[in-house]
């Protein structure tokens, strides 16, 4: 598999902390803006999220056309799948979908991986539905940075997200323009500015991923509670370390096919 670290605008410590010192003090459409400028084969990550949708809509404001990537878990909620209808119809944005290998429905993902694998080993499921296909799109389209709605506000593993971050991995530049922003703050840009989103939000749902693995929001709880409650866990692995999640999901494969082999 190619290093992406070889194909991006290279920066070191020093420089990338001047970078993020300035564009403290920008707002969110100016960091685009220079985003926009600064960086060829830039994209938008998204799952179609409150945050992703502001960014979006700040991007049309801009007249700054930039694809949008969406990696389909197959397994989203109807209303999300509805939305990112709704949004590209709206904003005209070039929309690149990547599911699971090999699987074109949630049908074909139970026949290759059986049911409810999710349960069964989540470091898989992560890897097969999230990490693997947003790999091969960045690959695909020779991504250099990324645009992402993550928020220090979100808590959890982003409560010290940066604005500018390289993945030491691979080299992908991820920029995180809302990075400063407060849910609430999101919330109002979404209302005032007339933003298509996720109609589960009136129903309760703050943060929304898969179907079986979100909630709504209990009063007093944080923005991302809903997700994987119960569990310690914060992150599907989109924004972790590439070649961790790829060991891990090779160490589980392995051990699954030994077992197979006593069991036979």
């Amino acid at each position: 598999m190619p290093s992406l670290a070889t194909s991006v605008l290279q920066f070191d410590e020093s420089e990338l902390q001047n970078i993020n010192k300035r564009l403290a003090h920008m707002s969110p459409e100016k960091i685009l803006e220079w985003a926009y400028i600064t960086f060829d084969k830039l994209f938008q990550e998204t799952a179609f999220g409150p945050s992703g949708n502001v960014i979006t809509d700040m991007l049309s404001s801009k007249n700054i056309s930039v694809p949008v990537i969406f990696v389909d878990t197959l397994h989203h909620f109807d209303e999300t799948l509805e939305l990112a209808k709704r949004s590209q119809e709206r904003y005209g944005f070039k929309l690149l979908s990547f599911k699971p290998d090999g699987c074109a429905t949630r049908e074909d993902f139970i026949r290759k991986h059986g049911d409810e694998l999710w349960k069964r080993d989540d470091i898989v499921y992560d890897y097969s539905v999230k990490v693997e296909p947003a790999r091969r799109a960045y690959e695909q389209t020779e991504a250099r940075a990324m645009l992402t709605g993550r928020r220090q506000s979100q808590k959890g593993d982003r409560a010290d997200l940066q604005i500018v971050e390289i993945e030491k991995s691979t080299g992908l530049i991820k920029i995180n323009p809302l990075a400063n922003w407060s849910f609430q703050q999101v919330w109002t840009y979404l209302r005032a500015n007339e933003v298509p989103y996720n109609a589960l939000l009136d129903q309760g749902y703050k943060s929304v991923g898969d179907f079986h693995s979100t909630r709504p929001v209990k009063e007093g709880e944080d923005e991302r509670a809903g997700r994987w409650a119960g569990s310690e866990k914060t992150e599907c692995g989109l924004h972790k370390d590439y070649f961790a999640m790829r060991a891990a999901f090779m160490a589980r494969k392995e051990k699954q096919q030994s077992q197979t082999a006593v069991v036979a």
